[in-house]
């Protein structure tokens, strides 16, 4: 029975409330992923804070807060918010997003110019390992990993310049009776006439270069070592299997603990054949330095170098690295135990961090220049990687 004179259809008009008086923590459900990745990212940089201490002075213009700017970049990496303005843009009407960074509802949002400049001189490579190794350290999250067994692998990481930004590297340089600078006063002058214009000749016309002209690479010969990128001069022309197209970009290394496939360590460096190589023995160094515990690291067959094998023996560490069907350097000394066999299956799940970084992270090609800048952006990502999979592994 419907009584008479009230109206069952609500109405569609807007209160203009002058206050809110719900809480913003309110406003995110209980048992939302964030939240634990919060808690885990706050105590992590609770445990660095000495290290922000040391990082300003205790005078001058306050700056936008490090442990905001770290929330802000890695919630940029989680939700796949694609440039700082973008991010900024996001934060002003985004509740969530302001909740996991820290600021207030009613905060103002930085300028992004401002934050990135103040992002750039915090995230150094040396703080984005800080940040991942506190994470890692954490109460929760250090009886995930494991000690002892690891996998190492590389991926391309396309940089942000254009193939038609390799250019032939300049080659006139001024020899040394010609210095180049201005004459001396007493530098002998020599009396140049200046060619006076004819009335005939026609007017110089500026040439304009179309910025996108078309360009036909077919026939010409270019390397790393006669050509380098005006771009981005770090980036270099490589390709990592037979039958690709090779591409400007960098590679980007990564160790995975084998228990749960969390990377616990990562590094970017320039493309080249050794590069994987030497990033791997730099990373386990790292991450276990002077261990004297048997580890074991495996590998594809990238790895599978008599020299790079050797170097693992003399570290203490067993090379479970997929044999070559030919010259292999792993002997039956290695394959012929369980351990082996586990390590190639598992190895390959590091496989999977390198998809995340490229799909969610945006790692498939920086929009970043210079290596420095790039490898802080490749290893905050690969602490994101961690920390999306926290939720679930913590709940198991």
């Amino acid at each position: 029975m419907i009584t008479a004179g009230v109206m069952m259809r609500g109405t569609d008009e807007a209160s203009g409330s002058l206050f809110s008086y719900v809480d913003l923590e309110a406003r995110i459900p209980a048992r939302h992923p964030l939240r634990k990745i919060r808690q885990v990212v706050n105590d992590a940089l609770a445990s660095l804070d000495g290290e922000f201490e040391a990082l300003y002075t205790d005078f001058g213009r306050p700056s936008i807060p490090p442990e905001r700017l770290i929330r802000a970049s890695l919630i940029q990496i989680l939700f796949s918010v694609r440039s700082e303005r973008q991010l900024m843009e996001q934060m002003q009407y985004n509740l969530l997003f302001r909740w996991f960074v820290g600021l207030g509802i009613d905060d103002a949002v930085w300028v992004p110019t401002v934050f990135t400049k103040n992002r750039d001189r915090l995230l150094t490579t040396g703080m984005s390992r800080k940040v991942m190794a506190a994470i890692l350290a954490h109460r929760e999250v250090a009886p995930l990993l494991s000690d002892d067994h690891f996998s190492v692998d590389g991926t391309l990481v396309k940089a942000w310049a254009s193939m038609k930004s390799f250019q032939p590297k300049a080659t006139d340089t001024p020899s040394d009776d010609d210095p180049g600078g201005p004459p001396g006063p007493d530098s002998p002058t020599e009396d140049h006439p200046e060619p006076t214009p004819s009335e005939t000749d026609p007017m110089s016309r500026p040439t304009h270069q179309n910025r996108n002209a078309e360009v036909d690479f077919r026939g010409q010969k270019r390397s790393n070592a006669t050509h380098a990128s005006t771009t981005d001069p770090d980036a270099r022309l490589y390709k990592k299997s037979p039958g690709t197209g090779a591409m400007l970009c960098f590679i980007g290394h990564a160790l995975m603990e084998n228990r749960n496939g969390l990377i616990v360590q990562g590094d970017l460096t320039q493309a080249d054949g050794h590069a994987e190589r030497r990033a791997a023995l730099d990373m386990i160094h790292r991450h276990s330095p002077g261990s004297t515990r048997q580890l074991t690291l495996g590998a594809d067959k990238g790895f599978d170098a008599a020299e790079f094998v050797a170097d693992l023996r003399k570290a203490c560490i067993t090379p479970h690295i997929a044999q070559k069907s030919r010259y292999s350097a792993i002997d039956g000394r290695t394959t012929r135990h369980e351990g082996y066999s586990l390590s190639i299956k598992h190895r390959k799940r590091i496989e999977e961090a390198f998809g995340w970084a490229k799909t969610v992270g945006g790692m498939a090609q920086t929009v970043y220049r210079g290596i420095e800048r790039v490898r802080s952006r490749f290893i905050l990502t690969m602490t994101a990687n961690n920390l999306a999979r926290l939720p679930r592994l913590l709940a198991a």
